[in-house]
């Protein structure tokens, strides 16, 4: 359960009033996720997400964060707005860390999007590109290549003999000059989390794009590498060559690729999943056991450098 920080209804309460939502009514927390600490909350206005933010999310990155999807919002996306509280503020403190209150958005992730969920999810992702192209803010990328040399050196304090080999797989993507391959692409604005547990849908149209907190400014074909690399492969890491088609071919009905953007994808890809193994690893290997969240295993994620870095090679 991702609950890091845990809150009492007499702790949500005072917090709560300052947003004019009414009496809370009830305190749920959502067992999904693995960075930050998430309630349900019914008020007498509705349903909302209590949020605490935790570890890799500092409060410094929260107005790019909140701001790119309320401004996506603005823009007809359907994603979430914070709450203001009197003062017009989104960020608060709850029991010592940085909390926010978020509009509830309706339906559910698919545990097994059908193509026609890959093309849709493909298709908001261009849009999403598109629609914060004007978005003023700016954040790194806190998972940006110096970030993942720093993973990769800390984990190498830690890791044994299986660890070991898994960091000497990722080590050309993380030590050595294709470490950065998207430095000359076009950026912007960027999820960088799309995954399908962050993309929720009522039947099969798209119903809430969520979990920003990784948002920053980037190649907006990263973006794209690590959503492909998120929804087309199975559990086990393995490519999903229709999923992986029709995700991408959802993308580009809205947003065609470049020319150098295509031929760097792979390249892009093999780094996302260098990024989502590492820290994966990392969690496994400094994992706080009284904390509620169980780490997730990096060997599957690990399993995708080898199909983006075949066709790395075939784009060379």
């Amino acid at each position: 359960m991702a609950v890091f920080t845990p809150v009492e209804e007499a702790d949500a309460e005072p917090f709560i009033s300052r947003y004019g939502l009414g009496a809370l009514r009830s305190l749920t927390p959502i067992a999904e996720g693995v960075e930050n600490t998430n309630y349900r909350i019914e008020t007498d206005r509705g349903r909302f997400v209590l949020t605490l933010f935790e570890g890799r999310t500092d409060a410094a990155s929260l107005p790019f964060c909140l701001g790119l999807t309320a401004h996506a919002a603005d823009r007809g996306l359907p994603c979430a707005r914070a709450v203001l509280d009197a003062q017009g503020q989104a960020v608060g403190e709850l029991n010592g860390r940085p909390a926010a209150i978020l509009e509830w958005l309706p339906g559910a992730w698919k545990r097994e999007p059908s193509l026609e969920h890959q093309h849709a999810a493909g298709a908001l992702l261009a849009r999403l590109h598109l629609a914060a192209a004007d978005f003023p803010l700016e954040r790194t990328n806190p998972v940006g290549a110096a970030a993942r040399r720093a993973l990769f050196d800390r984990c190498l304090t830690r890791a044994e003999a299986a660890d070991r080999a898994l960091l000497d797989r990722m080590a050309p993507w993380v030590t050595g000059p294709c470490a950065d391959p998207d430095a000359s692409l076009p950026r912007g604005p960027i999820h960088a989390d799309y995954f399908p547990d962050n993309l929720l849908f009522e039947g099969d149209a798209p119903s809430g794009l969520i979990d920003f907190y990784f948002g920053c400014t980037d190649a907006l074909a990263y973006d794209l590498a690590i959503a492909l690399s998120a929804w087309g492969f199975d559990a086990d890491g393995l490519p999903l060559p229709s999923a992986l088609a029709a995700f991408r071919a959802g993308y580009e009905s809205v947003r065609p690729l470049s020319a150098a953007e295509a031929v760097a994808l792979p390249a892009l890809g093999a780094v996302a999943a260098v990024r989502f193994t590492l820290t994966r690893l990392h969690d496994r290997l400094f994992h706080d056991p009284t904390r509620l969240v169980t780490p997730k295993d990096p060997a599957p994620f690990l399993r995708r450098l080898d199909w983006w870095t075949e066709q790395a090679a075939l784009a060379a």
